[in-house]
C-alpha cells in the first residue's frame, strides 16, 4: 500500500525558511517523478516544484529562486526547501507521485501539511 505522509509545516513570519519532509512507504520514490503542490484557501491545488526520477526540477514561477526541491533516495524521501516566505505562500502543502512530462499528480491526496506565513 502507497503511503505519502508530509510534514515539516507551521507558522513562520515573512522572510522566513521551512523545509517540508514527504516520507514514503510501499513505493520506491527514486524511479518516480515526484511533486510538491499546494492549496490555498478558496484556490484550486497547484504544482509547487517537481523532481524527475533523474534529478531535473522544475519549478512555479511565483516560487523559483525561493523554494528548492530535492530526494534522499537512501531516506525514500522528498524534501522542499522553502526560503524567504511569503504571506502568500501560505497553503497545505502536499506530495505526490507525479506524471513525467506535465507532472500530473495520480495519487491520492494525503492530510498535507499547513504551511502559513504571517507576521
Amino acid at each position: 500500500q502507497v503511503q505519502l505522509v508530509e510534514s515539516g509545516g507551521g507558522l513562520v513570519q515573512p522572510g522566513g525558511s521551512l523545509r517540508l519532509s514527504c516520507a514514503a512507504s510501499g513505493i520506491i520514490l527514486s524511479i518516480y517523478t515526484m511533486g510538491w503542490y499546494r492549496q490555498a484557501p478558496g484556490k484550486q491545488r497547484e504544482l509547487v516544484a517537481a523532481i524527475t526520477s533523474i534529478g531535473i526540477t522544475n519549478y512555479a514561477d511565483s516560487v523559483k529562486g525561493r523554494f528548492t526541491i530535492s530526494r534522499d533516495n537512501a531516506k525514500n524521501t522528498v524534501y522542499l526547501q522553502m526560503n524567504s516566505l511569503k504571506p502568500e505562500d501560505t497553503a497545505v502543502y502536499y506530495c505526490s507521485r507525479a506524471r513525467s512530462g506535465d507532472y500530473v499528480p495520480f495519487d491520492s491526496w494525503g492530510q498535507g501539511t499547513q504551511v502559513t506565513v504571517s507576521s
